[in-house]
């Protein structure tokens, strides 16, 4: 609803807090193509904060990730290395972010299509 929402009030920018918590995997995957196709085709800055860092690779084509509330990292999402992860989250980057090279590739054209306003 927030996403049809911002789109009939024709908005710029989209702020999308947390937009895929509490989603199934299938169901976030949708979300993160709408806005993904939101930003390629109409032109939008989508703004999304996430903690699920495999899908911030996949989607977003730059991250900027905090630690102890100031920027640690602000550059390519691809770029977001298991090392970097290892000391952001003070975890096994392997084991707890699904990060692989398939989550890497090039997004495919979303299912939903949205109607044009």
């Amino acid at each position: 609803m927030a996403i049809a929402r911002a789109l009939t009030q024709r908005a710029e920018v989209i702020l999308a807090d947390e937009p895929i918590a509490s989603l199934d995997p299938e169901s976030a995957r949708r979300v993160m193509e709408i806005l993904a196709d939101i930003n390629r085709s109409d032109g939008k800055t989508v703004v999304v904060t996430l903690h699920q860092v495999d899908y911030a690779v996949r989607y977003c084509p730059r991250a900027v990730a905090l630690k102890g509330g100031r920027i640690h990292f602000d550059g390519l999402a691809q770029d977001l290395s298991k090392q970097f992860l290892n000391d952001l989250y003070g975890a096994d980057a392997d084991a707890s972010l699904m990060i692989t090279e398939r989550s890497r590739r090039v997004r495919q054209k979303p299912r939903l299509e949205l109607a044009k306003v």
